[in-house]
């Protein structure tokens, strides 16, 4: 029995899903920052539903290999984590905002 050899490509990025060209040539600067952070949950999720599937079909009837099961989790975690930092970072920058005087 030989394993099924691992796919390279599993990497985490925030910005997996690009912009439509539509909203490149509307958008002359650049995506918001709004944009930015919607996409990046969006992508979030998506990792999220991922690994639930895999852990599903492994349990279910062993469709899914361990070894991508354990990676599809990890991503999910390592994305979630980083998106919890982003979030942190940005709730410290509203205080400190808040914080100065007029």
């Amino acid at each position: 029995m030989r394993p099924e050899a691992l796919d390279i490509q599993d990497r985490v990025t925030l910005s997996s899903l690009p912009l439509s060209a539509e909203k490149r040539a509307s958008d002359s600067q650049g995506p918001s920052f709004d944009q930015v952070l919607q996409e990046s949950l969006q992508t979030v999720d998506h990792l999220q539903k991922e690994a639930d599937q895999a852990m599903q079909r492994l349990a279910v009837d062993g469709g899914m290999n361990l070894h991508k099961t354990m990676i599809a989790v990890e991503k999910a975690d390592l994305s979630f984590r980083l998106m919890m930092q982003i979030r942190n970072k940005i709730v410290e920058a509203y205080q400190e905002v808040m914080r100065m005087q007029v």
